[in-house]
């Protein structure tokens, strides 16, 4: 496991017990990408039943092509894994088993509510697919595996950045279409210096007033501004990263004025090289500064990591607290894309898991609803 290796946390006195303990732990992810969330045993087989051309169908010998594991910070880098993930949609079998697993895999880390995103563009594009189909496979089969595996599963659907208007538009009324089917938000993903965000505002206002969420990944790569600019431009609740607001005082005003949650991926961070160095990571100076903080896992395939693995990084590497850990827990569960009741019961069921008193809460003071 990345996280591990790099930071010898293994040699740790302790850290299986540690381990042993956080997976126990109920959990919240809200920020997973499902084309980050293969299983490298899957994609060998699919690749041997259609014939795709890889350069070896041994699991590792293909573990360094898909995961960033060994490689250099870069976050171009990060991304390019993904184009050859792309190429392992090339049925609706296909689709539907990765979508099943990737939600069995959360279960497995005793994840009780996931926000899976996905590019529809990205499962669509290979055989041809029409973007309404493979949302309407990758929804039942979440649906399927959720009723499997005992956890609350919503969806949002992603564009890219570099993609045109025409597409984007498409993709956002896909997603209007399927929010009787569990989806819930749509997102701006991808490279954040290269693509500005604003031209992208029409179509987020729109969504958002048809009553989608909406979450933008900014932040990351890019400064403080592109935060500011997914705020007032496309109306985020919620940013993908933002760990570099921290770079600006009134961006970190804003997001606190407007209780707009923050999806904190730590080990990412590390190997895109938004982060330098481990120490650096400005998670806990981004709890200080009483925002609403969340620990995810971006892509658990491609960065080789768990959520459970985030949380003994961000307790051994970072300094966090076991009490923390649990607090950011239940501000995850406060940002929810959910319903105001919806959003009281997950949050009240955490509050009782953790033993926490009724009107105690993260650190941040989210009202919900």
């Amino acid at each position: 496991m990345w996280s591990r290796n790099r930071y010898h946390l293994e040699q740790v006195e302790g850290v299986s017990g540690l381990r042993a303990q956080l997976h126990a732990l109920p959990k919240v992810d809200l920020h997973r990408h499902l084309e980050g969330s293969l299983r490298l045993q899957t994609l060998a087989e699919i690749a041997q039943e259609h014939g795709i051309d890889l350069p070896s169908y041994d699991i590792e010998y293909l573990r360094p092509f898909v995961t960033v594991a060994n490689d250099e910070p870069d976050f171009h880098r990060f991304l390019e894994k993904f184009r050859l993930l792309q190429r392992f949609y090339p049925t609706q079998a296909a689709v539907e088993r990765i979508a099943y697993e990737a939600v069995a895999d959360a279960a497995a880390d005793n994840i009780k509510y996931l926000e899976l995103r996905f590019n529809p563009l990205a499962q669509a594009r290979v055989q041809g697919f029409s973007l309404d189909e493979v949302t309407t496979w990758i929804c039942g089969a979440v649906a399927r595996a959720q009723c499997d595996f005992d956890l609350r599963v919503n969806l949002i659907l992603s564009i890219r950045r570099d993609v045109g208007l025409d597409i984007a538009s498409e993709i956002a009324d896909v997603a209007v279409g399927h929010l009787d089917d569990g989806v819930v938000g749509l997102d701006l993903t991808g490279d954040e210096i290269g693509y500005p965000a604003g031209r992208f505002a029409d179509i987020f206002r729109r969504a958002h007033q048809a009553g989608l969420n909406v979450t933008v990944h900014a932040g990351e790569a890019g400064g403080a501004d592109n935060v500011r600019e997914a705020i007032v431009l496309l109306e985020a609740q919620r940013i993908g990263h933002g760990i570099r607001a921290i770079e600006n005082s009134h961006v970190v005003h804003l997001l606190r004025e407007r209780r707009v949650a923050l999806e904190v991926c730590p080990t990412s961070n590390l190997q895109t090289g938004a982060v330098r160095r481990v120490g650096q990571h400005p998670l806990l100076d981004l709890l200080a500064l009483d925002l609403n903080v969340t620990i995810n896992t971006d892509d658990p395939s491609v960065s080789d990591t768990t959520l459970t693995d985030e949380y003994v990084v961000a307790m051994l590497a970072l300094g966090m607290t076991f009490e923390q850990i649990k607090r950011t827990i239940v501000m995850a569960a406060e940002s929810a894309f959910l319903p105001p009741e919806e959003k009281a019961q997950l949050v009240a069921w955490f509050r009782k898991e953790f033993g926490m008193a009724d009107g105690e809460r993260g650190f941040g003071m989210f009202r919900f609803g």
